[in-house]
């Protein structure tokens, strides 16, 4: 029964016609008014993303016709950002590479901001939060940060307004992180979600320049000739049966080792919140209606879920630990995800799992087996403490021969990159 519950509800509040009522109802007085579209921007003065994605607001707004309100805002809390020290290191390596996929600006040597460096430019964003010039302000103060360059301090009481008010009305609007777009019902995260608002922007007839590509388009895994290799190349990939971002990436992580003839090496690892790690209900909300753009946008299915968290990861665990070594890892990983986020199989039935071991190539007898070892927990913990020595902590990770690892569904290109280099560097 908790079953079906859970796939008519997720199947529903995931469903396209939801979010297309959704949208209609919150772009109604807009329409009936014939008034300008307005986004809401959120920035996070020593947040690498915002950034980013504030050097292409002044275009966006140009392009489009909107009208920008801009508010300035405090990091997200441990809750909502657990591991903060590893997602601020992620952000000063992560930031220039995708500031050179989309022409933008950060600096390579860029170090974290201190207080006061970070209480100046605060009191400087304060004082201009409502002027035309707001955008420049923020591009010119960002840049002064992330160089190291003094800058004289604003006023400190005016920060302290400005992102109290900044961090409530996001909070009220239902969303934690900095560098967010907020449009009519629906966020959007920094340069990398951008695509996902011009697209929306652009149905609604308001892209005043449709020959053009669009500002900042969708990345993903290009697929060429594959090169020969100079070298052994192999993809360790960490990744969570409990994350939904990792069902739309694993498919695709298949297809990019198998189309260029590299080792996947899976490695598994328990969901943050099986490791004492919060996942607030704010976080899950917006994860799972972002994880269903995404999964649109790369043309897999996402939606009819049935949670597997608990036993039914421990379960899955256990039944790839025993697939690995026969050769099945990859389909069972893979198929197990899909019947979690996609078809709605409770992997904490042993209908549900053996179906898809079935599916999979495994026999009853072997998933009856699998189920009785626990080994399957400590090959768990020791992925994790590789990721952690990698520098992140959650799912999907990734790294290629021990470069730089990366994290999120929305960094294959980067690692596809990356595996061209070593495959053909002498």
């Amino acid at each position: 029964m908790r079953a079906v519950i859970s796939r008519i509800i997720t199947g529903f509040i995931t469903s396209r016609t939801l979010r297309d009522a959704k949208r209609f109802r919150a772009g109604l007085s807009r329409t009936l008014l014939g008034g300008r579209p307005v986004v809401e921007y959120f920035h996070q003065a020593d947040d690498p993303y915002s950034h980013l994605v504030v050097q292409l607001l002044p275009r966006l707004a140009d392009r489009y016709g909107l009208d920008l309100k801009t508010w300035i805002v405090s990091p997200p809390d441990d809750a909502a950002a657990p591991e903060r020290d590893r997602l601020r290191a992620l952000g000063l390596r992560d930031a220039p590479r995708l500031a050179r996929a989309y022409g933008l600006s950060f600096p390579s040597n860029a170090q974290l901001p201190g207080l006061e460096a970070l209480a100046a430019v605060n009191g400087r964003l304060a004082e201009g939060i409502r002027q035309p010039g707001f955008l420049d302000l923020a591009r010119a103060c960002g840049e002064s940060l992330w160089q190291g360059q003094a800058i004289s301090a604003g006023s400190l009481d005016a920060a302290e307004v400005h992102l109290k008010a900044g961090t409530t009305r996001r909070r009220q609007l239902g969303h934690y992180l900095g560098g967010m777009l907020y449009f009519e019902g629906e966020w959007y995260w920094g340069v990398d979600r951008l695509h996902h608002l011009e697209s929306r922007l652009s149905g609604l007839g308001l892209d005043s320049r449709r020959e053009e590509l669009p500002l900042a388009p969708y990345r993903d895994v290009v697929l060429g000739p594959p090169p020969q290799a100079r070298r052994r190349v192999a993809i360790d990939f960490w990744f969570s049966f409990r994350s939904p971002y990792t069902w739309i990436a694993f498919p695709r992580v298949r297809r990019l080792a198998h189309h260029y003839g590299v080792e996947l090496r899976l490695r598994y690892i328990l969901p943050m919140i099986m490791r004492g790690l919060p996942v607030p209900q704010i976080k899950s909300r917006y994860i799972t209606f972002d994880t269903k753009r995404e999964s649109e946008t790369v043309d897999l299915p996402f939606g009819v879920m049935v949670d597997p968290v608990g036993r039914g990861v421990e379960r899955a665990l256990a039944v790839l630990y025993k697939a690995i070594p026969l050769g099945l890892g990859e389909v069972f990983a893979e198929n197990a995800l899909r019947a979690s986020w996609a078809q709605g199989v409770d992997l904490t039935t042993d209908a549900g799992l053996k179906r898809v071991a079935r599916a999979s190539g495994l026999s009853t007898a072997q998933v009856d087996e699998a189920l009785a070892d626990q080994a399957s927990r400590q090959t768990a913990e020791a992925n994790r403490k590789a990721l952690f020595d990698a520098g992140l902590w959650g799912a999907p990770s990734y790294s290629v021969n021990g470069l730089p690892a990366h994290w999120g569904q929305d960094r294959l290109w980067a690692l596809e990159e990356d595996l061209l280099d070593e495959m053909t560097h002498p």
